[in-house]
């Protein structure tokens, strides 16, 4: 994991999945990496538990770097550099 202040990092991209279940937020967040350029990042917003292990795995998997996460009012806020 990166040293960045996540506070103040802006992101290339923000996705709000805050009202999707697992595995919403996941695909969600496969869609938008796609968008952005390799080395932007992307901020995940989501409710679901389960979605603070996934993204990790999932980004550690196919070569992405989870930045992570912020706690805000009741959602979580995860940033994903784009790797490839």
């Amino acid at each position: 994991m990166a040293d960045v202040n996540l506070s103040t990092l802006s992101p290339a991209k923000t996705v709000d999945a805050r009202g999707s279940a697992c595995p919403g937020p996941l695909l969600e967040a496969k869609k938008a990496i796609g968008t952005v350029a390799v080395g932007e990042t992307i901020e995940l917003w989501s409710g679901d538990a389960s979605t603070k292990a996934d993204l990790p795995r999932w980004a550690e998997k196919v070569g992405h770097e989870f930045l992570g996460v912020l706690e805000a009012d009741g959602y979580d806020r995860m940033f994903v550099t784009r790797g490839k």
